[in-house]
């Protein structure tokens, strides 16, 4: 077993001739990351490439990237719940805009997202065949655009670099044009989506995430990333060619992008491929807030705030989901859960474990006592659990969806490019009525577009890029009552990563 220096050698790209063995990498570990690099022989890059697409896996936890990039938005909280949950505050921290560079989530994120750059990098730069290379370097940039949106500035390492030496760090500026044009140099090359398989990195994605680049550009190169922000209507031109050049379309039916079955959905574009028998990580979505008698049973700690619940029309499909079987099987419609909650069979109601009645109420607090501790707050499902396999579900967990690229393509349109609110409404009619709203529900204006955002991609990773965005992330909202520091635009460089002279912590931390 050899320790790595995550900050000098997450980057490490080595020679042709060279194995990962072949070098002393014996350095201190500045922040956990151990790698084991005990075989012998040249780096096997399949081995490698696997490991980078079960990185993605690390999206499904409840924690890391999820919490960054949800919990200090305006829908999802974690509160105390007398001795559960606090966890010295951690949750707390990122809804209320208080966190430091010593949170452990920000830390986990940097090392996650960083590993899967390393893992990465040793498929680029070592023999492997042109499909592997492609697919490598696709995926990361996927994980350079995560590193670029929650931290700013990157750290790289060019090929043949001494593995001793400290990583270079890239601005937020240079990060975004490294990455567009690696995107642009391999969508060419990369494959079609896979029917029923949208794990493997293909063409499609590969379009999604250059619109995403695209679309945050005047964002990632502002000079205070707290804003203000310029839109260029070449770069929202650029946004709706690239969506324009997906091949896709949306489900009929909103709630089959989540279902155990949902493979084989044409909407999903790219996906963190569940296999029966290699994890359940995706069970975070239905057991972070799920109470402990319901079925399936929960952990009873995160929570909806009612702010944002109520922006949902009641006939909005999106809020929640129901069917016979998900009756039978669980006892309470799917999605928002708000109200008394029953057994399997929706028949018996369900008491929490002090003989009340388990009934989620929209009234929260940040820290919850006596009779609300297991009841403050709207629950949700946004994964509908699989009723055959509760503890190793096969839901596939969606990283990328044509609605979200529309919706993008919406917005872009009213930023300056091509079309205008023509093609913006024509788009939000169409997703208006796949949840079952009349067309013409949401405005064709970029309020329409941030609301509809809120309630078309609920808790699937993007509502902290999109407040900011919007210029809507720091300003006072339900359990925040206060306008937040602009140093929140990004999150700091954890602590340990300062030893590295060539990075700067970012502004006011």
């Amino acid at each position: 077993m050899k320790r790595i220096n995550i900050i000098k050698s997450i980057f490490f790209v080595s020679t042709v001739a060279l194995g990962v063995s072949c070098t002393n990498l014996d350095e201190e570990v500045l922040d956990g990351f151990v790698v084991n690099n005990s075989g012998s022989g040249t780096v096997n890059t399949a081995s490698f490439l696997q490991s980078a697409y079960e990185g993605l896996r690390g999206f499904q936890d409840q924690d890391k990237m999820f919490t960054l990039d949800e919990m200090s938005g305006d829908g999802l909280v974690g509160p105390t719940r007398g001795g559960d949950w606090d966890d010295n505050a951690k949750w707390r921290q990122f809804h209320v805009h208080t966190w430091g560079s010593d949170n452990v989530e920000i830390r986990n994120a940097w090392n996650a997202l960083l590993t899967n750059v390393y893992n990465c990098n040793l498929v680029i730069y070592n023999p492997a065949t042109d499909s592997q290379k492609d697919q490598a370097r696709f995926l990361r940039a996927f994980y350079y655009y995560n590193i670029i949106d929650l931290f700013g500035q990157a750290p790289y390492r060019e090929e043949g670099s001494d593995i001793t030496d400290n990583p270079k760090f890239w601005t937020r500026k240079e990060a975004t044009a490294f990455v567009i044009s690696e995107l642009e140099a391999i969508v060419g090359k990369l494959p079609a989506r896979v029917a029923n398989d949208a794990s493997i990195a293909n063409a499609d994605a590969a379009h999604l995430l250059l619109a995403k680049l695209y679309l945050n550009k005047g964002v990632f190169n502002a000079d205070n990333a707290a804003g203000p922000y310029t839109f260029d209507a070449a770069d929202m031109n650029k946004v709706i060619s690239n969506v324009d050049a997906i091949s896709s379309s949306l489900a009929p039916e909103y709630w089959s992008n989540f279902a155990p079955t949902n493979n084989t959905s044409n909407e999903i574009i790219f996906s963190s491929k569940n296999v029966l028998g290699s994890g359940g990580g995706i069970q975070s979505r239905w057991r972070m807030g799920m109470h402990y008698n319901q079925t399936p049973d929960g952990w009873n700690g995160f929570a909806t705030v009612a702010e944002y619940y109520n922006r949902f029309d009641a006939a909005d499909d999106r809020r929640q989901h129901t069917s016979p079987s998900i009756i039978a099987n669980f006892g309470n419609p799917i999605g928002f859960q708000y109200g008394q909650m029953y057994k399997p069979g929706g028949v018996i109601a369900l008491k929490d474990r002090n003989g009340n009645p388990l009934f989620y109420t929209k009234e929260l607090t940040m820290i919850t006592s006596g009779k609300t501790l297991e009841t403050a707050g709207i629950r949700t499902q946004k994964y509908e659990p699989d009723a055959a396999n509760l503890g190793n579900p096969e839901n596939d967990y969606v990283l990328m969806r044509y609605s979200d690229a529309l919706l993008m393509k919406a917005e872009a349109a009213l930023r300056g490019g091509t079309g205008g609110a023509a093609v913006a409404k024509t788009i939000l009619d169409q997703i208006d009525v796949r949840a079952k709203l009349p067309a013409g529900s949401t405005p064709a204006t970029l309020d329409g577009i941030y609301l509809e955002r809120g309630k078309e991609l609920w808790y699937e990773g993007w509502r902290r890029n999109d407040m900011i965005r919007f210029g809507k992330f720091l300003a006072p909202r339900e359990l925040k009552p206060t306008t937040s520091d602009p140093k929140y635009a990004l999150y700091p460089i954890p602590a340990d990563a300062l030893f590295n002279p060539n990075v700067t912590q970012n502004p006011g931390y």
